[in-house]
């Protein structure tokens, strides 16, 4: 990881594209509910806002290893978000 601008910039695009995937499937299929998608799009600011919460936390003792473990929380609930518009 390069440094923090470039974590923060991973989140907004990651979870930027969940959102924009979301809306792309509520405009194919107008005709079904958009409950569940509604659900992941707060889901995806949720995450959102905890990931840079957790970024701008300060008094950390091993930066290296609290920001890969960012990263890594990161890939791992934007899988999650994936499977769920896929299930969609």
């Amino acid at each position: 990881m390069a440094n923090v601008r470039d974590l923060k910039k991973d989140i907004n695009y990651v979870l930027g594209d969940i959102i924009e995937a979301v809306y792309v499937w509520e405009y194919a299929n107008t005709d079904k509910d958009t409950k569940k998608s509604e659900a992941i799009i707060d889901e995806a600011i949720e995450t959102f806002d905890e990931l840079i919460a957790k970024i701008n936390v300060k008094n950390v003792e091993d930066k290296k290893a609290h920001f890969k473990a960012i990263n890594q929380e990161l890939e791992d609930r934007g899988r999650k978000l994936i499977e769920k518009i896929n299930k969609l």
